[in-house]
């Protein structure tokens, strides 16, 4: 069941990731194996990221903002939040995230004017966090944060996003 999960959440993220003015678009989904005792996780590393970007026009993310790092800066927040600690040998749990933006995509709306439906441009972006057992190497909880993408953004606006998705999704994270 998990699993399944885990591979939704990777192929959400090769589709869409987060940034417009308001937080209220942005769905939040988590899943846990209820078989884990996250109390015992004490340490944690990483084992990678992975983005997915159509952007050919680079509307999304600004020159002088990395969304890398700002993501692995807010997980961290968020582990160490709940008294993890970051090592290289032996961790306790492995640490991954997936994000994918889509600045082509479309869907079909209703035109208020017309009342005709009409392909409209609706640019869309995920974020998904893996986190997995280090001794069994599967996963254990998944969260994945998804919203619309807003064309040039300020990079404030998308750094309040990120926080907001992240903060959120970790909130349903058994301490």
């Amino acid at each position: 069941m998990f699993s399944k999960f885990y591979a939704c959440c990777l192929s959400l993220s090769l589709l869409v990731g987060c940034a417009s003015p308001v937080t209220s678009d942005i769905k939040i989904e988590t899943e846990i194996n209820p078989k884990v005792d996250f109390a015992a996780y004490k340490t944690y590393s990483w084992i990678g990221t992975a983005a997915i970007v159509n952007d050919p026009e680079g509307r999304w993310e600004p020159p002088a903002f990395d969304a890398d790092a700002e993501i692995t800066f807010l997980i961290n927040r968020e582990l160490r939040a709940r008294g993890m600690v970051e090592t290289r040998i032996n961790p306790d749990m492995l640490v991954f995230y997936g994000a994918g933006i889509d600045m082509e995509s479309v869907e079909i709306k209703i035109d208020p004017a017309t009342d005709l439906e009409q392909l409209v441009n609706v640019p869309k972006g995920a974020l998904t966090v893996i986190l997995i057992d280090g001794e069994s190497e599967l996963a254990i909880w998944g969260g994945a944060a998804a919203a619309e993408v807003k064309q040039d953004p300020d990079p404030e606006v998308i750094r309040k996003r990120l926080a907001f998705a992240i903060e959120k999704m970790f909130a349903r994270l058994p301490k």
